[in-house]
């Protein structure tokens, strides 16, 4: 299978005779620094995280075509693919890797073995991938930003905009350590909110329909976890949602704008600002054991009125008065 090349910019572009950037965070010219950065797949979310690397790194004195390269890569959902494009990178030698999504940064993490720093990013649990051994703890060469999601509120977001609704199907893939973990947080918080969790296994984004399709006539509301392969795919569960009248809820902002009812989370571009924030440092000469793990804390709601109509439901004003974003 052919790696996709960078979109937004040509990857691995190294610039002669380059003079001095101006500015405190300007670099010499022959100081070119190379960052590899890979996802596991490219969806919304997570290409907004790409973006808000590349942005940040821009902000802080490091910029394509001047001072420094730039390559991505997309495993397209393939778990192989992460190992074999965290291998070449590895052996390209750069400053920094950039790993998005958890199995991408398993990959890396594995195939660096300690010699190139590894920063990741939209990792949900990174103790339980095993990327480190405590929580907020880095290793020497390892640390980035963790993008768990309060599940527990956004059952009850569902529960508010649905108060009839008993039983939450969730869709996910089982091979996704990031997904496990939500579900079982799923699993944990639904009993104190009065609420049953009916889970739909989809091992490929292929599975994504007939697991959604599973639900139906099972679930009061469907909720799509920050699962890459299932976002990948939520088209597919917009779809029965608005075939079956099950309003469908995500656990990104992102799959509000391409048919979920509701969302409580992170703007993922600003997790990409943060993530680059701790790749500069490392560029600069910091340790990724030196920076800490970070949380995201800031929540956006998002709302989208006419796939809530298209579904069978109607937004409360309550809801509606809260939301940052109102997909028209």
């Amino acid at each position: 299978m052919i790696l996709k090349p960078l979109r937004f910019a040509a990857a691995a572009v190294a610039l002669a005779g380059m003079t001095a950037l101006s500015g405190p965070a300007a670099l010499a010219a022959d100081d070119t620094k190379s960052v590899k950065i890979t996802s596991i797949v490219e969806h919304p979310a997570l290409d907004a995280v790409r973006d808000g690397v590349v942005d940040e790194l821009a902000e802080r004195g490091f910029k394509e075509g001047e001072n420094l390269e730039v390559e991505f890569q997309s495993a397209q959902g393939d778990v192989g693919i992460a190992g074999q494009i965290a291998k070449k990178f590895v052996g390209d030698a750069p400053d920094v890797i950039v790993a998005i999504a958890t199995p991408s940064a398993q990959a890396a993490v594995a195939a660096a073995r300690s010699r190139i720093p590894v920063i990741f990013s939209a990792v949900t649990d990174p103790v339980q991938a095993k990327l480190v051994d405590a929580p907020g703890e880095p290793k020497e060469m390892v640390s980035g930003v963790s993008d768990m999601t309060p599940v527990g509120k956004h059952l009850a977001l569902i529960q508010e905009i649905v108060p009839s609704a008993k039983t939450i199907g969730v869709v996910h893939n089982p091979g996704e350590a990031n997904a496990v973990v939500l579900v079982d947080a799923a699993k944990a918080a639904a009993p104190d909110l009065g609420l049953e969790i009916v889970v739909a296994s989809a091992p490929t984004s292929g599975d994504v329909l007939q697991a959604s399709r599973s639900l139906v006539g099972k679930a009061d509301a469907i909720y799509i976890p920050t699962d890459n392969t299932v976002i990948s795919a939520i088209e597919a569960v917009v779809k029965v949602g608005e075939e079956a009248d099950i309003p469908v809820f995500a656990g990104d902002t992102s799959s509000v704008e391409r048919g979920a009812v509701a969302a409580a989370g992170f703007d993922y571009y600003d997790v990409g600002r943060q993530t680059g924030a701790m790749v500069a440092s490392v560029l600069k000469g910091q340790k990724p054991g030196e920076l800490p793990v970070e949380g995201v804390d800031t929540m956006r709601l998002a709302v989208n009125p006419a796939a809530a109509e298209r579904m069978g439901i109607t937004l409360p004003q309550a809801v509606m008065d809260r939301a940052e974003t109102v997909v028209e």
